[in-house]
């Protein structure tokens, strides 16, 4: 398995489980049929640059920098802000209309915020296409289009 599918897959475990150790990344992914040693999390850790922060059971635990997905945001809502032309949605998929040369930006921000409700994106040029992992979820993705387009 590549380095990138990986790095997703420990984003996926973090998302849904307080893991404390280097051990129990490992437990988990070989629990996925992902083949890993203790010494690549580590350096995954390192390379994603994760924290250990407080848990509600008195430990530690680790999880994403909350300042980098800060930063994604504020890029994400001044990228909207300089290049945003329009977006329509039908069924699970949303389609937003930038000015030229933006959509690769726009699509890589996009994934880089690591909504749950994404599946993928896809961008060209001026051109992105979010494919949802629902109905559900593209509602709640265009509810989030509208709060970043409306905060600039």
């Amino acid at each position: 398995m590549k380095k990138q599918e990986r790095q997703r897959y420990i984003k996926r475990l973090l998302s849904s489980k307080e893991i404390e150790r280097q051990e129990d990344f490992v437990s988990l992914l070989h629990a996925e049929n992902i083949e890993v040693t203790q010494a690549t999390i580590s350096r995954d850790i390192k390379d994603m640059q994760l924290v250990k922060v407080p848990s509600a059971t008195g430990g530690y635990h680790y999880s994403l920098p909350v300042q980098k997905k800060m930063n994604t945001e504020k890029k994400l809502k001044r990228t909207l802000k300089d290049a945003y032309v329009s977006y329509a949605t039908q069924d699970k998929f949303v389609l937003i209309k930038v000015l030229p040369g933006n959509g690769p930006a726009l699509a890589s921000l996009v994934e880089a915020m690591h909504y749950e409700h994404v599946f993928g994106t896809l961008g060209d040029d001026s051109t992105v296409l979010i494919i949802c992992k629902s109905l559900d979820a593209t509602l709640e993705l265009q509810q989030t289009l509208q709060r970043l387009l409306s905060d600039n």
